[in-house]
Order: C-alpha cells, then structure tokens, then sequence
C-alpha cells in the first residue's frame, strides 16, 4: 500500500487479503487455482461505461487543439 493514500475495500477483501499472506507455500498452488477459476466465473464487465463518450461536441479536433479549447473555457458551464 501507498504510504498516504486511502484504499477502500472491503471487510471480507481486506481478510482475503491477509489469508492469503498468511498461507505457507505449499498451499499458494491451489489457492491460485481456485482464485483463476472463480475469475473465469465472473462475468465480463461491460464496456464501454456508460458514461463512456457521453458528450457530442459537433468537433472532431478535440484532442489536436485541446490547449486553446480548454483556454477558451471549454467544459465551463
């Protein structure tokens, strides 16, 4: 963990976590078996997110001119 930085997780992330640290080598193997099998359980996340390109701005020069947008106050309400 970064010194000075606040990480929110869970209770039972947090106790994973330390579980995991606390195990002796020999057991690292099938633990890590599991932990790869319950990922390819989970479903895929969707992307984009929804708030993925949420914004039409009638301008395909965004990204080239984005010094003098952001000077002329684009973005401001």
């Amino acid at each position: 963990m970064l010194p000075g930085i606040v990480f929110l997780v869970s209770a039972e992330r947090d106790e994973l976590r330390r579980l995991v640290d606390e195990l002796s080598d020999e057991r690292v193997p099938a633990v890590l078996a599991e932990a790869r099998r319950q990922r390819r359980l989970q479903p895929a996340s969707d992307w984009p997110p929804p708030w993925f390109a949420s914004f039409a701005s009638g301008r395909s020069d965004l990204g080239s001119n984005h010094d003098d947008l952001l000077a002329d106050g684009f973005g401001r309400s």
